[in-house]
């Protein structure tokens, strides 16, 4: 990554969770002042280096900009028919304008939606794989999408656990808590809970195996 002026960072986190939103973010700072960070990718930090990280990102940040997308909007936008893939591009593309970095790197996205985004822009655009682990710039932006989507999960289950008093996880399928908690408020209430994703196949399956 260029550390010679100001460059721009963009990732999400919650793509595949069924509780909470989807967050895309982008930070834009001088790229020396982001590498002194010893930033790394958002997954392979505990949450209290994350938190940590979180603030000293906002102090040498001069713009940050996150999208929360949560899952009762993307149920309606997948219901209108795009997928999560084009849901997600028109995020990062909606970043990409907030964002006036000579230089922004891009977590990679699936398909030919990366040259789609390129097309759009006039400016330089460096979309790759894994470039949380690769540009402290998009290892900054993963830390502030991934902590704004934990704070919103705990709001979430601060208003949820208290009605069937069960931990609600960590919002994805493939955990046990989580998947204790859909269960068991389906065979309570009848119905999912609030703020899970819908029209998420796991979701469909919980409640089929009520009926």
């Amino acid at each position: 990554m260029s550390t010679k002026g100001t460059v721009g960072g963009i990732d999400e986190a919650g793509r595949g969770p069924i509780f909470g939103p989807m967050v895309v973010a982008g930070v834009l700072a001088d790229g020396k002042k982001i590498s002194k960070l010893g930033l790394r990718d958002s997954k392979k930090c505990t949450k209290t280096r994350r938190e940590r990280l979180f603030g000293e990102i906002w102090e040498v940040a001069s713009c940050i900009e996150f999208m929360k997308i949560d899952a009762k909007r993307i149920d309606e936008l997948r219901n209108n028919g795009k997928n999560l893939n084009v849901i997600e591009k028109e995020c990062f593309c909606e970043i990409i304008k907030r964002l006036d970095g000579e230089v922004v790197y891009i977590d990679g996205l699936v398909g030919d939606f990366s040259s789609k985004i390129k097309s759009s822009f006039d400016r330089q655009l460096i979309i790759e794989f894994k470039a949380d682990e690769k540009y402290p710039i998009v290892s900054a932006a993963s830390i502030i999408a991934k902590v704004e989507r934990d704070r919103e999960v705990e709001r979430i289950a601060e208003e949820l656990e208290k009605k069937i008093d069960l931990p609600l996880g960590s919002g994805y399928p493939s955990d046990r808590r989580t998947r204790d908690f859909i269960e068991e408020w389906v065979r309570r209430y009848g119905s999912l809970p609030p703020h899970v994703r819908r029209s998420w196949k796991p979701a469909g399956r919980f409640l089929n195996e009520r009926i």
